[in-house]
């Protein structure tokens, strides 16, 4: 099957405007999950029927909630423990402002009150989610294109994580830059990050890490891309050799960032071990600069057990 394709500049308006559901989203499953290490009680998660939240725990012990964009239904719909199942539909002009007042209306009707930071996070915008009516962009063709591409991608990462025998994420989407990920640990503390950093980065970077994810671009690299960086970046890693030959190294914020370009896999007759070269070759050259035990840390086949 060939791989899909989309643009970074072909689906800006739906773009934000999907961006902005994943943040309400992800911000409701912040306000009403417990908390796990490293942020993962806040992601978003690939699913055969686009999104979804996962189940959501409350405090009774016997109820649940998930949240899902349902690619095929072209809606968001809300699924409770007790059978009921709330549908907003997403058709162009439904501002984020309205489907922000009426996710949160459903919500309340199940006794439910997250309470949250009620505007966007790094995204630009300086409004609450509620006043948000310039967005309301639902260009379906594009959001499955998205879609088949994260889960392709998830499917990807999900065979590399399984080689890892350390503690490693689940393969999940950050509704911050709206990628997907999934980070290993070597299980050594990191250096005590600046006093000045943010809660969100003392947590996901207390504890030495190799990350790689997939996003579909942002305004330094605007097309869909491939990443791995380590944490704390050791001396040197940029000019570790890593694969395949398009891939590169970029600074990012003062650290090197490996780089595979999407529409490098697109001419490829194996993306799939391609991909899975780019995600290795950096992992064996983070793992090797920062000192880790690759060979303890690497799953053995099972003809070998």
């Amino acid at each position: 099957m060939k791989l899909p394709y989309l643009p970074y500049n072909d689906w800006q308006e739906t773009r934000i405007t999907l961006h902005l559901i994943f943040q309400i989203i992800g911000k409701i499953r912040l306000a009403s999950t417990p908390r796990k290490n490293h942020w993962w009680y806040i992601t978003e998660y690939v699913s055969p029927l686009g999104f979804t939240t996962g189940t959501i725990p409350l405090t009774d012990g016997f109820s649940s909630f998930e949240i899902i964009l349902n690619i095929h239904k072209k809606a968001i719909q809300l699924i409770h423990s007790n059978g009921e199942i709330e549908s907003l539909p997403l058709e162009n002009g439904y501002a984020i402002g309205t489907f922000y007042a009426d996710i949160l209306d459903v919500l309340k009707r199940w006794e439910l009150h997250p309470k949250f930071v009620e505007k966007p996070m790094d995204m630009g915008i300086d409004k609450p989610f509620v006043e948000i009516t310039e967005y309301h962009h639902y260009h379906w063709d594009a959001i499955y294109q998205f879609w088949q591409m994260m889960s392709w991608v998830d499917s990807v990462f999900k065979e590399f994580s399984g080689r890892f025998y350390g503690k490693t994420c689940p393969v999940h989407l950050y509704w911050h830059h709206m990628d997907l990920a999934v980070t290993r640990f070597s299980g050594k503390m990191a250096p005590p990050m600046d006093s000045n950093a943010r809660i969100s980065d003392k947590d996901a970077y207390s504890h030495e890490v190799i990350s790689f994810g997939f996003w579909i671009g942002d305004e330094n690299l605007p097309e869909p891309a491939f990443y791995s960086y380590t944490a704390p970046s050791p001396p040197g890693l940029e000019n570790e050799a890593i694969l395949p030959k398009e891939a590169f190294w970029m600074d990012a914020n003062g650290s090197p960032m490996a780089i595979l370009k999407y529409k490098d896999l697109l001419t490829s007759p194996s993306p799939r071990s391609i991909l899975l070269d780019f995600l290795e070759s950096t992992y064996q050259a983070g793992a090797k600069k920062a000192g880790w035990d690759i060979e303890f840390l690497t799953v053995i086949p099972l003809d070998n057990l």
